[in-house]
């Protein structure tokens, strides 16, 4: 792995990591599922602009549609919707942490479910992961945490694991990636403006913190996160780009902690480094 793939891994992990403080700073002044529908409609027609003017087609096979309807479903609909909602009373660094269980889930899940084999190093690393967000999870109950809010989280990343698990294969294959990424993005915002109008109130105060952060999550995370993560892709494989996952907890709590004030405990930072090694683990096992 080069220095051009490491700092690409890097971005990618900040930039993904971050969207969950950028978007508790949102629900905290417009409705969560109106803000996110929003923001996937815009996100996803910059990125079918952008695709069509790469070249890349409308024509998708079964394969494409089927793996864009899925996760327009799964990943914007389901898992961002449910996290949106719950930052309403959840912290950014907790909502950060269970998201960033999903590779560990998902070794899981193919071993209860596939049946996939899992090598040692994979197991001690599920059992440590899986510790440390019991550890994580014990302090912050006793804190007094939002129940309904932290099962929305969890619920999501569930969401989240499935749809990987349902679509293995890489579903841009002729080039057609950023339009697959704008057409989820439109899928997820079609599927959550129903909701938004049946459950919220559309009321907004207009702040400029809200349109710094709305701004920033739908070109960084929601594009440029993207982007870099199929370069990332493409210059060293799927499996070597997703071991950067076991960043994504260390930059979430860190992030909140910074721009938001969220306070951390010991058993936070604990928790978050055994997580963060129970993931390299699980990845450095499916490397091998």
């Amino acid at each position: 792995m080069d220095l051009r793939a490491i700092l690409m891994g890097l971005a990618f992990a900040f930039m993904w990591s971050s969207a969950f403080t950028s978007a508790r700073m949102i629900v905290a002044d417009a409705p969560p599922l109106y803000a996110l529908s929003l923001r996937f409609l815009i996100s996803g027609l910059i990125g079918i602009a952008i695709a069509r003017a790469l070249g890349q087609s409308w024509s998708l096979t079964p394969g494409q549609w089927r793996a864009t309807i899925i996760f327009g479903l799964s990943q914007n609909a389901l898992y961002l919707g449910m996290n949106f909602v719950a930052m309403q009373t959840v912290e950014a660094s907790l909502a950060a942490i269970i998201a960033s269980t999903m590779p560990l889930l998902v070794a899981l899940f193919g071993w209860l479910i596939l049946r996939e084999k899992l090598r040692p190093l994979a197991v001690s690393g599920l059992v440590a992961g899986f510790a440390g967000v019991a550890l994580i999870m014990g302090a912050r109950l006793t804190g007094g945490v939002d129940l309904f809010g932290l099962a929305l989280c969890v619920l999501g990343v569930i969401s989240l694991t499935v749809a990987t698990l349902s679509v293995r294969v890489a579903s841009g294959a002729g080039g057609n990636l950023l339009m697959i990424v704008g057409l989820q993005m439109l899928v997820g915002s079609a599927l959550l403006i129903g909701p938004a109008i049946l459950l919220e109130v559309p009321e907004v105060n207009w702040t400029w913190q809200l349109a710094g952060a709305f701004s920033y999550t739908v070109l960084v995370p929601g594009l440029a996160a993207t982007w870099v993560w199929f370069l990332l892709v493409g210059r060293i494989g799927a499996v070597k780009a997703a071991t950067f996952h076991f960043l994504n907890p260390f930059f979430g709590v860190a992030v909140a902690a910074i721009l938001l004030g969220e306070a951390l405990g010991l058993f936070d930072v604990i928790g978050v480094l055994v997580i963060m090694a129970g993931i390299l683990a699980v990845q450095r096992s499916r490397m091998a």
